[in-house]
């Protein structure tokens, strides 16, 4: 016969993976960005391999354009990416910055994922840091001046694409 205490941590454990699942779905921003309405601040990046660096002017660049913080090591950076995908291929640029990683992790990340950036570099930690990024991913939606529309923490699935991304493009676009 099972004592009832040895059921207690399958108990808490189905419970915490239940409220886990259930934050994650309702995708609550609970940590609000300071950055949105604000300039985007700085550019502090190397390149990645032998392709082009992000800029400040990138940023301010005409048109909306997001900038998505994304690791190797993240699991939901790839739940993402066919998200990233789709908008690149509708011609959207997202820079990407590759957060506190190895150069040939990010290399083969974008080889065996495909390659959604128009630009992508490589972040010791410091630009994060003056993005305010609490983890990754995170995306922020850029309008033509270089203003932060909003900033994105979890992954782009395709709701929060048509909720959230989407109108704050077309925010962006307005401005």
């Amino acid at each position: 016969m099972v004592k009832p205490l040895v059921l207690v941590p399958l108990f808490l454990f189905a419970g915490l993976a239940i409220a886990f699942l259930v934050g994650m779905k309702n995708g609550d921003q609970a940590l609000p960005s300071t950055m949105e309405g604000r300039q985007a601040p700085g550019v502090e990046v190397t390149a990645l391999g032998s392709g082009p660096i992000i800029t400040q002017d990138d940023l301010k660049a005409h048109g909306v354009k997001l900038v998505n913080f994304w690791a190797v090591w993240c699991q939901p950076c790839r739940v993402e990416h066919p998200m990233l995908a789709k908008l690149a291929a509708e011609g959207i640029p997202i820079f990407g910055v590759h957060h506190k990683n190895r150069p040939d992790g990010a290399e083969e990340f974008l080889s065996e994922l495909g390659n959604p950036y128009a630009k992508v570099a490589l972040d010791s930690g410091m630009m994060a840091i003056n993005w305010g990024v609490y983890g990754v991913p995170e995306t922020y939606v850029i309008d033509g001046k270089g203003m932060v529309v909003l900033r994105w923490a979890g992954p782009i699935t395709p709701d929060v694409l048509e909720r959230e991304i989407r109108p704050a493009m077309a925010k962006a676009a307005a401005n």
